[in-house]
């Protein structure tokens, strides 16, 4: 049955009451990284390594990224009072790349309040905004504080990235170890310019 708008807010609503500052967030993935853990209940190799390679690219995104003075410009103008509030967890590849730069985005706004929660202690809210009726992270909402409303969603991956995943998908079925790592190439060639591209015009700066 699908979920009706007032239902999608109140699970929002009741997700930001336990949702993570970034700062608090990053320091989690650091102190599972460094105890060979991950989170949720999967704790298989694969996704403790992934949290391990993500709590490195995430400290990489952190020092290498910076935004461009025209969209520091733009955002600066942004008034309204919003909320990302963001649906992940550690071991998430693309996740890794889009978070140090929402909160980039967040902190260069001021209006922009940044908050994370993983999905899957929060499955009833992440079931309500699937993605082509998958669970896919990372899922950023976008709440206008005011309003009382959603005005946005995005993920779980930039627009560019999305088009390279489905044309793969419809060539090989499937997405293989050796496109992902492809798709990790293309994410440090593009610097991060997709992922803000697409946060600009979400939030109708562009």
């Amino acid at each position: 049955m699908e979920v009706i708008e007032k239902d999608r807010l109140a699970l929002v609503v009741e997700a930001l009451s336990k949702g993570k500052e970034y700062q608090e967030y990053r320091e989690m993935v650091h102190r599972l990284a460094e105890e060979g853990k991950t989170t949720g209940l999967d704790q298989s190799e694969a996704r403790i390594n992934f949290t391990q390679l993500n709590d490195r690219r995430m400290h990489r995104w952190e020092k290498t990224f910076k935004l461009p003075e025209n969209a520091r410009e733009q955002l600066s103008k942004l008034d309204s009072k919003l909320v990302f509030l963001v649906l992940t967890e550690s071991w998430c590849g693309d996740a890794a790349a889009s978070l140090p730069i929402m909160d980039k985005i967040a902190k260069e706004a001021k209006s922009i309040d940044l908050k994370i929660v993983l999905r899957d202690e929060n499955l009833e809210l992440m079931d309500a905004f699937l993605t082509n009726g998958s669970r896919s992270i990372p899922k950023l909402i976008v709440l206008n504080k005011k309003k009382g409303q959603i005005v946005g969603e995005w993920g779980p991956r930039p627009s560019v990235a999305t088009e390279m995943v489905e044309t793969f998908k419809k060539e090989h079925g499937k997405l293989t170890d050796g496109f992902k790592q492809e798709l990790q190439v293309w994410y440090n060639k593009d610097k991060g310019q997709n992922i803000l591209g697409d946060m600009l015009q979400l939030l109708a700066l562009e």
